[in-house]
């Protein structure tokens, strides 16, 4: 029965943590090379043989020669996202951009009978605010 040693269990954790850093970025890299649309199916054909034969090494020239424009383009899907997201939760939410418009919408809500007097009061005041 062996012991387990304080730095042996220290070493084994820092092995652990660079294997994890390693795989991450290996993996950044090459959802980075296949969701680039500047890239011809060439160039990506001859990213993925470097870095399937030569990972390690192929991730870190694939680092060097494209991590500003990786960056750049993180930046962009991101600014992407938020303003679909945006326009998502106008969409959702249904709001017109005029007091014009809301005050109509108000309009037709107390046409249909939907809301009273007070209420339509209450959402023209709202919209003129």
């Amino acid at each position: 029965m062996g012991t387990t040693s304080f730095w042996d269990i220290l070493v084994w954790s820092f092995w652990f943590f660079i294997w994890v850093a390693a795989l991450t970025v290996y993996f950044r890299c090459l959802f980075d090379m296949f969701s680039d649309h500047t890239l011809s199916g060439w160039a990506k054909a001859g990213w993925a043989i470097l870095m399937i034969f030569l990972p390690w090494l192929g991730a870190f020239i694939y680092l060097i020669a494209r991590g500003r424009s990786m960056a750049e383009r993180q930046m962009a899907r991101m600014a992407e996202q938020q303003a679909a997201q945006q326009e998502y939760i106008k969409q959702a939410a249904g709001t017109t951009s005029t007091p014009a418009a809301q005050i109509a919408d108000a309009k037709a809500l107390f046409d249909s009978g939907a809301i009273n007097q007070t209420e339509f009061d209450s959402l023209k005041a709202k919209a003129l605010a």
